[in-house]
């Protein structure tokens, strides 16, 4: 296993990429902290029923070592005693993904700054670039402490497309920007340290919450197609697992320092499939739609 050995820490490991992302780090060996708000004895603002535990069981059947963790990364308290256990209990921290996110439910699309629920604004960007910021305080320490860590920061949409669109609301708008410049920031930082930072997208992403508005299952999801046909190009959240994994995984990664990626590009210089063994590229699919004839860039985008 290329990650035996490995210690990582995903934060906002309940559901979706975060959880994609920590069982591929558990399939290729590692032993991962999964935090987050959610467990089976209390519920975040989400009141969904997939939790932290979980994500552990997840990560031990596909092969590593899963260990479930109950924290606000809003609390700087709690991300401060998560920390301090990883110290206690490994020594070490390998690799750190910022996945934290729950604004699903208070973006408010179309709407101007002066239209949108101001608390609601507000709280999204607290909850998508503070939690971000407080986890790298606290986590990066101990992984810079050897040289080779790796941190990835989870956001939606690749620099080059985020420059030149709108995503339809000014705080999630900038909550999405500002994570890939994060990122940026935090490579410059960790650089020196022997440590590489990046941000990564997934493309269209077949999370519970979107397999639950399309009204599918991840068994018969082909059916939203009837509806929506460029669902086609969509992915499981194991998808961007795979390319962080893989990441995780490159002596080489430093190459990447700083860089803004997608798991479908990843997924071509890497070689790796979803789970069904399809191999979707969601971002270049969509540059090519808006914009054909236009040559893409060294990154294959448009």
């Amino acid at each position: 296993m290329p990650l035996e050995g490995k210690i990582a820490l995903v934060a906002g490991a309940t559901r979706g990429a975060g959880r994609g992302i920590a069982v591929e780090l558990g399939a290729a060996g590692a032993t991962v902290y999964a935090s987050g708000r959610t467990t089976r004895s209390r519920q975040s603002e989400y009141k969904r029923p997939e939790t932290i535990e979980e994500t552990a069981e997840l990560i031990s059947a596909a092969g590593g070592k899963g260990i479930a963790v109950q924290a606000d990364h809003l609390v700087p308290a709690e991300v401060e005693a998560l920390a301090r256990r990883i110290r206690a209990e490994q020594g070490r921290l390998d690799i750190l993904v910022n996945d934290i996110w729950g604004g699903e439910n208070l973006v408010e699309w179309h709407k101007p700054v002066w239209e949108h629920d101001l608390e609601n604004g507000l709280r999204m960007l607290r909850l998508a670039i503070d939690t971000h910021l407080v986890t790298a305080h606290h986590a990066l320490p101990l992984l810079i402490e050897r040289p080779g860590g790796l941190l990835v920061e989870v956001t939606d949409g690749t620099a080059a497309y985020n420059a030149d669109h709108y995503r339809l609301s000014p705080f999630y708008d900038l909550a999405k920007v500002a994570v890939t410049r994060m990122a940026w920031a935090h490579a410059k930082d960790l650089a020196p340290h022997g440590a590489t930072s990046v941000s990564i997208t997934p493309g269209w992403l077949r999370s519970e919450i979107m397999l639950e508005t399309f009204g599918v299952s991840e068994e018969n999801w082909r059916d939203a197609t009837d509806k929506v046909p460029h669902f086609v190009i969509s992915e499981t959240p194991r998808f961007v697992g795979r390319a962080v994994a893989a990441l995780a995984a490159d002596p080489d990664r430093a190459r990447w320092n700083g860089q803004s990626l997608s798991s479908g590009e990843l997924a071509q210089v890497y070689g790796f499939d979803d789970l069904d063994g399809s191999r979707p590229d969601a971002w270049r699919y969509i540059r090519e739609v808006e914009e054909p004839g236009k040559p893409a860039d060294a990154t294959g985008y448009r």
